[in-house]
């Protein structure tokens, strides 16, 4: 818009009171993970993202919740045992986000790999040659990983079976496999709103009493703003930038920590600490709209190794298949992208467990890639650097500063526990379990509060809180927002509107996300508060359609209408590579 914005609710809370205990940099879940875990303590914490919230890596993810089997072979049972674990817990503290998955995985061979792996594992580090897995190898590797979900295990244990009754049970199956090893993990079909989820639990925390949750308060003492940058550090204090109008202001902290994924390094030298922590790996995933690879994964995640030895899988997830993912190394300054290469290699891998299926981009409707926030790895291969974390402490004046370097998706809370505790070190806070006001390991997050995991149950909650709509209304919005579905349904119309070219959404369901999480942009709404680009079919038309609901809402004119839609069709291109058709259907394009 030609005027200047006016100052966010959220931004205005940094201005208003420019201090806190601690400073987050860093909205991906790891970030916030340690945000909610600090504010459910009661420190005075701030967290700040140069773009949306969950926009980065958090955004580019398999949607998976896994341990990591393959872990195993590089000798990380420490993080493999922590991530089943997570796991387990996810699936009871997410059940709206987070479920258990059945896994396959094709097997060509019986003995290969059986002696590179321990070779890489001892000797080579991964800087050898990768080899495909065998089923003595994969055997091996489910009966360790079996164990780890012993304690509080909420999956069955791994099956193996031969080619005949892998071929009755998937028939499409490549007829060359000799066995199939299936093992559970977990889906997360939702990983952009179980992060708002967290998010929203620690601003709820944070909130006083006198103001409540609902209020946004300088005298909170957990504040979030999207959209504001690190950009220096002077006089003892960070320099923040609010991105949306391009004003600085300064904030000073205790303790800065700095969660920024592929931007570490560039937080550190912003902050005037330059350090060479990261070197990230791309992974891109495409997503198609294919009814019948859909049905022939039977609805379970194929999850195999390709003949270079990557690790890649067809989900099939939304009614669409989501096929990822690659590990290449990338330099994390720059964009990344799903490239023409990496979409031939999607495509051909298919041919390699369903040679039987054709696909062919023109069944692609969205791609995605992100850097995966790894430690500086020199000449060890992308897919054997370590998953695991780390945190690196720092000096700049009196404040102490924390760097996250690696974590992955399904660690989070006990990422978080422990960057949370470090934090609370430095703060001169008690960190034993007993000091502890609130644990995190049992605590449901967001819509999961109440959610009904039984048939009964839900019956029961849909009678008790959607009164006056429709059955079908009720489930969709339980199944997106868990039980958060409850203060939509409170104010929407009986008949809410349904979009005409967005088809399973409400006009008035898209005014409650603007309203109440935190959108500043077109884009925000249909890429992470909602699965409208994932699930692709947009238009022109669409966007237009979808601009016209939130206007009002966001404040916005025609004028603004309109730069919003010309903004999320060039990131949907630049991106995304989608073209969006005017009329038609949206595609990829072609690089």
């Amino acid at each position: 818009m030609a005027n200047k914005q006016p100052i966010h609710e959220r931004v205005a809370s940094l201005v208003d009171r420019p201090q806190a205990d601690v400073l987050i940099v860093g909205g991906g879940i790891n970030g916030i993970a340690t945000f909610r875990e600090l504010a459910l303590l009661g420190v005075d914490v701030a967290l700040i993202d140069a773009a949306d919230f969950v926009s980065g890596a958090s955004s580019a993810s398999s949607h998976m919740v896994h341990g990591g089997v393959r872990y195993l072979e590089n000798g990380e049972f420490r993080l493999v045992k922590e991530a089943v674990q997570e796991r387990n817990r996810l699936i009871r503290n997410a059940p709206h986000y987070v479920r258990p998955l059945q896994t396959t995985i094709p097997i060509f061979s019986t003995f290969s790999g059986i002696l590179t792996a321990p070779l890489r594992l001892l000797i080579t580090h991964g800087r050898g040659k990768s080899r495909e897995r065998g089923a003595l190898l994969i055997k091996t590797g489910l009966m360790i990983y079996d164990t780890f979900s012993r304690a509080g295990g909420r999956v069955p244990r791994h099956r193996f079976h031969g080619r005949e009754k892998s071929l009755k049970l998937l028939p499409r199956l490549n007829p060359e496999i000799k066995y199939t090893a299936t093992y559970f993990d977990a889906s997360m079909h939702d990983p952009e709103r179980l992060a708002l989820d967290v998010l929203y639990d620690g601003l709820a925390a944070g909130a006083t009493e006198a103001n409540g949750p609902a209020t946004v308060s300088s005298e909170q003492t957990a504040r979030a703003a999207n959209y504001v940058s690190l950009v220096g550090f002077e006089n003892g204090k960070a320099r923040l930038r609010d991105n949306k109008r391009g004003e600085e202001f300064e904030f000073g902290a205790r303790v800065i920590v700095n969660v920024s994924g592929k931007e570490t390094d560039l937080t550190n030298e912003a902050l005037g600490r330059p350090t060479n922590y990261m070197g990230g790996t791309k992974g891109s995933h495409i997503v198609l709209d294919h009814p019948e690879l859909f049905d022939a994964t039977g609805g379970r995640e194929i999850f195999f190794e390709h003949s270079d030895g990557r690790i890649v899988l067809v989900y099939p997830l939304k009614d669409r298949v989501m096929i990822g993912t690659t590990d290449i190394n990338v330099d994390p300054r720059e964009v990344s992208v799903c490239t023409d290469d990496e979409i031939e290699y999607f495509l051909d891998l298919v041919k390699h467990v369903f040679p039987s299926i054709p696909v062919s981009r023109d069944q692609i409707v969205f791609t995605f890639s992100g850097v995966r926030p790894l430690p500086r790895h020199d000449d060890t291969l992308p897919g054997f650097v370590s998953r695991d974390y780390r945190i690196e402490h720092g000096w700049l004046d009196d404040v102490r500063t924390l760097s996250l370097v690696g974590g992955k998706w399904t660690t989070f809370r006990a990422l978080a526990e422990h960057l949370g505790n470090e934090t609370l070190a430095l703060l001169g806070w008690p960190t034993s379990r007993i000091a502890r006001r609130t644990q995190t390991r049992a605590l449901p997050i967001g819509g999961a509060i109440g959610f009904p995991t039984s048939r009964a149950a839900k019956k029961l909650w849909i009678a008790r809180n959607g009164a006056g709509h429709s059955r079908e209304v009720v489930e969709q919005l339980l199944k997106r927002y868990g039980t958060k579905a409850a203060a939509m349904l409170a104010v929407l119309p009986k008949m809410p509107r349904e979009l005409t070219l967005t088809p399973g959404y409400f006009a008035e369901e898209l005014e409650f996300l603007a309203r109440h999480e935190d959108v500043r942009h077109l884009d925000d709404l249909l890429l992470r508060r909602t699965s409208v680009a994932f699930c692709g079919g947009m238009t022109h038309e669409s966007l237009v359609e979808i601009a016209s609901a939130i206007a009002s809402t966001m404040g916005w004119d025609a004028a603004a209408q309109t730069q919003e839609i010309a903004r999320t069709t060039q990131l949907l291109a630049d991106r995304h590579r989608v073209v969006l058709g005017e009329p038609g259907v949206s595609k990829i394009q072609e690089q």
